[in-house]
């Protein structure tokens, strides 16, 4: 198994996230929209490996996935900024909550102010 994690311009995401996982046969192949801070694109980067990690053992389809955070993306509400994962029914709601737990750990320990991190994403 390889995990690769590649930055790639925001608006070359398939949908409007600032990360994104496919398996490809074995290997987990991640993108992360290019934000300038390292810090921040490992930190989604990390988040989206753990995510996919956890589905894969949880039989959670990468389709099931990515449909459920594309209609979400299409119906957001205005001014509702939670991630997909938040929803109670994404059918990975459990994987994002550890993800976002690791991501909040390692952010930590970066130094990354949590608020500010998340107000950049945001932002894109």
């Amino acid at each position: 198994m390889n995990i690769n994690i590649k930055t790639i311009p925001h608006k070359s995401q398939l949908y409007e996230t600032v990360g994104d996982w496919r398996w490809g046969g074995d290997d987990l192949n991640i993108t992360v929209s290019d934000m300038g801070n390292w810090k921040y694109e490992m930190l989604v980067g990390i988040h989206e490996a753990i995510e996919a990690l956890l589905c894969k053992d949880r039989n959670i389809e990468e389709k099931d996935v990515s449909d459920f955070d594309i209609e979400f993306e299409k119906n957001r509400q205005e001014g509702n900024n939670d991630e997909p994962g938040d929803d109670k029914n994404a059918p990975y709601r459990k994987e994002h909550f550890f993800a976002t737990s690791i991501e909040r750990l390692l952010a930590a320990e970066l130094s990354v102010d949590w608020k500010e991190y998340g107000q950049y994403v945001i932002s894109l």
